[in-house]
């Protein structure tokens, strides 16, 4: 593992989801830094890089979708591994989500083993 500590976005409008992500991350080693809404999550994202994204689909202000298009256009964000976590589980939906670059599609509800296998997965070949 490099010196340098891994950090997360968190992003999801429901406390109790958002509070289970985090703890679990927080157990990989990772610093969390979290958001409620979309617009929120934009702005962290321009104030500093996180090593992953975890962002839900249905957020309030902006969608995940919205936030993923923003990583795509910011020059700063490319290649960043995002994990979008979401109770829609419709293949269109897991469709845009790839084509907008996320790499690994978590369906709620989910257990801490799926959620540790899908952060692992979303940050194969990063160093």
């Amino acid at each position: 593992m490099s010196a340098q500590k891994k950090t997360a976005l968190v992003v999801d409008d429901d406390p109790e989801i958002r509070k289970l992500i985090v703890t679990s991350l927080s157990r990989l080693g990772f610093d969390v830094t979290q958001a409620a809404d979309g617009r929120t999550a934009i702005k962290r994202l321009d104030e500093s890089r996180p090593s992953l994204l975890c962002v839900d689909l249905m957020l309030p202000e902006s969608s995940g979708y919205d936030v993923c298009e923003h990583v795509n256009r910011s020059a700063p964000l490319q290649g960043l591994p995002i994990l979008m976590i979401s109770a829609r589980s419709m293949p269109e939906d897991r469709a845009q989500a790839e084509e907008l670059g996320v790499r690994v599609y978590l369906t709620k509800p989910f257990t801490q083993a799926e959620l540790k296998r899908a952060v692992e997965e979303a940050l194969e070949g990063t160093p």
